[in-house]
């Protein structure tokens, strides 16, 4: 049974003759915006923020999205996953801080919502409008971070570098790396469906995007990067019209590899890079182990988790339990939004995952993007394991893109 066939459709802005209006290309040209500047977070609330918020509002009014029921089963798991959270939030020390946290991620599930009902209706053109943008905010911010990283330009070390680590246009590295991969994948995808003279530049771009994921030094973006661009090549393999779309993804994709590779060496040669990488490349670090580790924090966690149902409410782990965060979103969750909240999390995480993995298997127009988001999506979902990434806004994004071209109808709306 299909989802998408029993849409709520949504005030079509587009006219018969499918000319766009200009209020319709002026809402085009804010979401492009929108998403451009989501490479820029030094801060919070963050350009974007203030940007999504009005999305929430325009995309609706104008008629640029359309909701259906795979789409309310989303939105309403969210609200779910919210409401634990704000029900926690009446047993926290701290009610303002909990409030705070969770009303943030309350906006990123909205945020999410609309963003994939302004995917399913238009989802070959929409989706490649957020990946345009993406790709501009990702070739600032990685431009940025190298640059302050090779002293290219006076002050921009200390701007753009955390701990001798590339932070670019985000306040951490550990952000900054998984942002990127997506990107990657997009280039991967481009040097894939065009011709040899025109698949340079993407592979470069690949090569580049990997450079400052490296550079990074971030353990969690590694190896988002690496499930990432394995699963991709993957399905785009399996899922590839002939044998000669095959023999060509295994060509450039070893091709984007050795330049990776290539790329990877050069860094190496420096001093600064080869010790902190020899550094960072080991499974666990000091402060992962003992009792005031980061795995005794998560065994607390795992306590706290089972002695509470309703949650401990969040940003009340640190200040009151344990010097540091979870660094495991699966388990951070369920202490800020208690078993249902927590639960709902980790359902709408499986069924984007399970229900992903089936719709990549349909031949659909957008199945080569599609393909792309939801690599990206598994990869950070994976990394969720060793980091607290509830509030990434490339991972909302992601998870986005995957549930609105889900829910898209089979026949495009030109």
């Amino acid at each position: 049974m299909s989802f998408a066939a029993h849409s709520i459709p949504v005030l079509d802005a587009t006219p018969a003759d499918h000319r766009k209006s200009a209020v319709h290309l002026m809402t085009l040209a804010a979401v492009w915006l929108t998403f451009a500047a989501s490479g820029v977070v030094f801060s919070e609330p963050a350009p974007v923020d203030i940007l999504s918020a009005g999305l929430m509002i325009l995309l609706p009014t104008v008629g640029l999205i359309l909701v259906t029921p795979l789409l309310l089963t989303y939105i309403s798991l969210w609200l779910v996953a919210a409401s634990g959270a704000y029900l926690a939030a009446t047993v926290s020390r701290d009610l303002a801080d909990s409030l705070t946290h969770t009303s943030v991620s309350l906006f990123l599930y909205l945020v999410s919502f609309v963003i994939a009902a302004f995917i399913a209706r238009r989802p070959t053109a929409h989706t490649k409008l957020i990946f345009s943008a993406w790709i501009f905010a990702a070739v600032i911010a990685a431009s940025a971070g190298l640059a302050g990283y090779t002293h290219a330009v006076p002050g921009a070390y200390e701007l753009f570098t955390k701990f001798d680590r590339v932070a670019g246009t985000f306040k951490d590295p550990n952000v900054f790396g998984p942002f990127l991969v997506p990107p990657f994948l997009y280039c991967l995808h481009l040097a894939i469906t065009r011709s040899a003279t025109k698949a340079l530049l993407p592979l470069a771009g690949a090569g580049f995007f990997a450079v400052a994921i490296l550079l990074s030094f971030s353990r969690g973006a590694w190896v988002n990067l690496a499930l990432a661009a394995a699963l991709y090549v993957w399905l785009a393999f399996v899922t590839a019209s002939g044998q000669s779309q095959r023999t060509r993804i295994i060509l450039l994709s070893t091709i984007g590899a050795l330049i990776t590779i290539g790329a990877v060496l050069v860094a190496l040669q420096f001093d600064t890079v080869s010790n902190l990488l020899s550094q960072r490349a080991s499974l666990t670090q000091s402060y992962d182990v003992g009792p005031d580790g980061r795995f005794g924090g998560q065994q607390k966690a795992l306590d706290l988790i089972l002695s509470n149902p309703l949650g401990i409410g969040a940003q009340q782990f640190t200040p009151i339990y344990h010097h540091e965060e979870v660094h495991n979103v699966f388990l951070s969750i369920v202490l800020n939004a208690g078993w249902i909240g927590g639960g709902a999390y980790w359902i709408v995480v499986g069924l984007t995952l399970v229900l992903g993995f089936r719709h990549a298997m349909h031949a659909t127009t957008w199945r080569p993007l599609f393909i792309i988001a939801y690599a990206g999506f598994a990869a950070t979902a994976f990394e969720g394991w060793i980091i607290d990434s509830d509030h990434w806004r490339s991972f909302y994004t992601l998870m986005a893109i995957v549930w609105g071209l889900m829910s898209a109808p089979t026949q495009e709306a030109r």
